[in-house]
């Protein structure tokens, strides 16, 4: 195997490489995500290859898959009614009072 050198500086060579094509077309394509998966237990005791069936069998068994479950809204917030927000006014004031009162 012979090393082929260009000459790109007077005195300077570097090793002349084969042009690199792009390793896929630059057509614009989809990115597809694939419905297969490798075998897979689910709690029936069967083994599914496909994603629908696998999670389909889990939500029939009441199931909730890890990462795709919905949060409910959080309910513990404070009131916004104005009756509310004049009572927090109020017992603020009278804290202030009482400190500065000493």
């Amino acid at each position: 195997m012979s090393v082929e050198l260009e000459e790109f500086e007077p005195g300077k060579f570097r090793v002349k490489r084969p042009e690199l094509r792009p390793p896929h077309s630059l057509l614009p394509m989809p990115y597809v995500i694939s419905d297969i998966m490798p075998p897979t237990e689910q709690v029936d005791g069967k083994f599914y290859t496909s994603k629908r069936a696998f999670r389909a069998v889990g939500r029939a068994n009441g199931l909730t898959e890890v990462g795709t479950e919905k949060l409910k809204p959080n309910v513990q917030r404070a009131s916004t009614t104005t009756a509310a927000k004049n009572a927090r006014r109020q017992a603020v004031k009278q804290a202030i009072e009482r400190v500065r009162s000493g």
